[in-house]
Order: structure tokens, then C-alpha cells, then sequence
């Protein structure tokens, strides 16, 4: 029977991918066969350790066999039991070696961009179209992206066609990029003038983005290919746009929802009114009941971000805010006052609730301290 990937690997079912990739590392190193000569047993587990690795590295394989176990792989006859010393290293140390697996290595593709595109919150809950400008390496018009100057390429003396070379160190045979056709495989004999045989020259290429309805801050689009371009007509990288969206006037979102403030004036609160609220798609009348005080919120449901991912709208809540009345005329002032007057006497306090309540508080706490 077969040991489980995870115990082969000495991990837990929740590894990383960085922790799988040490956990192979120390496996392979451990039982490789050019530490352990002869030793038929070391050789065995050195076959596991690449086995469990190579379904657990990748993302669909490990996901079938957390579902179905070693079951997942045995239609079809592809076992993975084979092997290939030679290239271990390509496979674990790939990342800092510049190897990959089988056959010859491929050349380097460009690098990936990133672009930060600001939008108003309009824009990210309705969705844009915008045409930015990136300044990028592109494939150069004069050669074709080859590099060549008259097209034509030689098979790298150095490695030989293979794009690689491999280096003994120590007891181990490392394999890495070719430094001299970095993996082509081929070199230009006759460099192209206008890149110096790059295959690629610094430039600003436009582009139109297409930013889908309810995006938010921190959410990247991918521009597959829009990149740098690769060296020497390698495939290009890709563009990542992500989005920043601008402080608003009056809404904060959160998440799917929307929040705003609804000022109101003494009167309005004290005996209820209508009251026009904006929102991102016109404006809407909310009921403010008799007596409301500041802070009630009201949620209007449906008003807020359409999901870019569920497509279910938010809600919009707003906050009142009580506002003191400023700039008052003479004959407002002496209406105020005679309202004041009114709540002289014993029954003051049956029309400030909180007040009342706080004044109890301030009682109960200074006792405490007396006693």
C-alpha cells in the first residue's frame, strides 16, 4: 500500500507552497542517490519524496487527491514513480537556478507590469473604459522581436542547443540557465542595430482597460501578454491593473455596502419629516419618525455595490446627524428661548431621555467615590 504524500513529505495537509517545496528539498537532499551510493532503500524513498511532490506542487493534482487519494491517479497507467536524477535540481531549485523541468529550457518571457489605475467610486461601482499609457519593452519593429539582424540565428556553443549547462558542485550535478542565450538555445549571429540584438526596445504602448462594474480597492484586472516583451522574441509577460479608488464626498464603502451621514435639523428630528437621501443612483425619500435622535442609522437595502463577483447588491445606511442651528436671526433666537423655557420644572426631564440618563450616571459615580 501506498504511504500518504503528506506523511512522505513530513508536512500537514495545510502546507504552503513554500513549506512543500523546503519539505522536497530536505527530502531529496537527504536520500538522493549520489549521497547514498548503492543504498537500494535510499533510492526508493528518494523516488517517493519526487512522486508526492510532483502531484502535491500542483494545484488541480493536489486537490484530486485530497478528494480521492491515491485513487485519482491510477486510470490511465501514469504512475509517477520514474525518477530523473539528472534534473532533480531543475525541479526543486528552479527558482534560483534557472532550471525547469525536462527537455530544453525555454527562454526567459518578459517580465509582468503593474499599473495603478485611480477611478472616482462611480466608476468602480458602474464600471469603466479607459485607455492608460505603459511604458514597457516592445518587441522591436526593425528585426521582428528576433533580434537578428538579418534573421538568422546559430546554435549556442555553449550549451549546445539545450539551454542549459550543468555544473558539478560538490557531489551534486546542478543544471541552470544558459548564461549566454539565456535557454534559447540559439544565438544571433548578425545583431539587429536598433535593439543590439535584444529583440526588444523601451517604448509606451496604449491600451484600453475595460474595468467591470463593482471593483475595489486592491483588485488587480489581468492583461494577459500586455507585459514586457520577452528577449529575443520570447513570449511577452503580463500587465496587472489594479485599482484605487478616490475618497468620495459623501458615501464610504465597505465592501458591497455604502455608508453616509443624513444631517437633519432640531425641528426635523424632534417631529419627524421626509427627507431626500442621495444615493449612487438618484435620490430617494426616507421617513425620519417624531423624536429621532442622532446616530439612528436607516438601511436602504438594494442601494449600495452590485458584487463584481456575486452580482448581489449592497445596502446603503445612514447615520443621522442632529445638526445645531448656526447664523440664527433675532426672532429665532426668542423662539428658542421661549422653547427652553418650556422645559423648566419637574417635568424637564421627561423630554431629554438621555440626558436624564446621563445625569443618574454622574449621581451613581460620584457617590461611589464619596463612599
Amino acid at each position: 500500500m501506498k504511504r500518504d504524500y503528506y506523511d512522505i513529505l513530513g508536512v500537514t495537509k495545510s502546507a504552503s507552497e513554500d513549506e512543500l517545496k523546503k519539505a522536497y528539498r530536505r527530502c531529496a537532499m537527504k536520500y538522493h542517490p549520489d549521497r547514498n551510493p548503492g543504498d537500494k532503500a535510499a533510492e526508493e524513498a528518494f523516488k517517493e519524496c519526487k512522486e508526492a511532490y510532483e502531484v502535491l506542487s500542483e494545484p488541480a493534482k493536489r486537490r484530486a487527491y485530497d478528494q480521492h487519494g491515491h485513487a485519482a491517479f491510477e486510470r490511465g497507467g501514469g504512475g509517477h514513480g520514474g525518477a530523473d536524477f539528472g534534473d532533480i535540481f531543475g525541479d526543486i531549485f528552479g527558482d534560483i537556478f534557472g532550471g525547469g523541468r525536462g527537455g530544453r529550457q525555454q527562454a526567459r518571457r518578459g517580465s509582468d507590469l503593474r499599473y495603478v489605475i485611480e477611478l472616482d467610486l462611480e466608476e468602480a461601482v458602474f464600471g469603466v473604459e479607459r485607455k492608460i499609457d505603459v511604458p514597457t519593452l516592445v518587441g522591436c519593429v526593425e528585426c521582428k522581436g528576433t533580434g537578428s539582424e538579418d534573421g538568422k540565428t546559430e546554435t549556442c556553443g555553449t550549451c549546445r542547443g539545450q539551454g542549459r549547462v550543468r555544473m558539478q558542485q560538490g557531489i551534486f550535478s546542478v543544471q541552470q540557465v544558459c548564461p549566454h542565450c539565456a535557454g534559447a538555445g540559439k544565438r544571433v549571429s548578425n545583431p539587429c542595430k536598433s535593439c543590439r540584438g535584444q529583440g526588444r526596445v523601451e517604448d509606451e504602448k496604449t491600451l484600453e482597460v475595460k474595468i467591470p462594474g463593482g471593483v475595489d480597492n486592491g483588485d488587480r484586472i489581468r492583461l494577459a501578454g500586455e507585459g514586457e516583451a520577452g528577449p529575443a522574441g520570447a513570449p511577452a509577460g503580463d500587465l496587472y491593473v489594479e485599482v484605487r479608488v478616490r475618497e468620495h464626498a459623501i458615501f464610504q464603502r465597505d465592501g458591497d455596502d455604502l455608508y453616509c451621514e443624513l444631517p437633519i435639523r432640531l425641528s426635523q428630528a424632534a417631529l419627524g419629516a421626509d427627507i431626500e437621501v442621495p444615493t449612487l443612483e438618484g435620490e430617494v425619500i426616507v421617513k425620519v419618525p417624531a423624536e429621532t435622535q442622532t446616530g439612528k442609522q436607516f438601511r436602504l437595502r438594494g442601494k449600495g455595490v452590485k458584487s463584481v463577483r456575486s452580482h448581489a447588491p449592497g445596502d446603503l445606511l445612514c447615520r443621522v446627524v442632529v445638526e445645531t442651528p448656526v447664523n440664527l436671526t433675532r426672532r429665532q433666537r426668542e423662539i428658542l428661548q421661549e422653547f427652553e423655557g418650556t422645559f423648566e420644572g419637574d417635568n424637564a426631564a421627561a423630554h431629554s431621555p438621555r440626558s436624564s440618563t446621563f445625569l443618574d450616571g454622574v449621581k451613581a459615580f460620584w457617590n461611589r467615590v464619596v463612599s
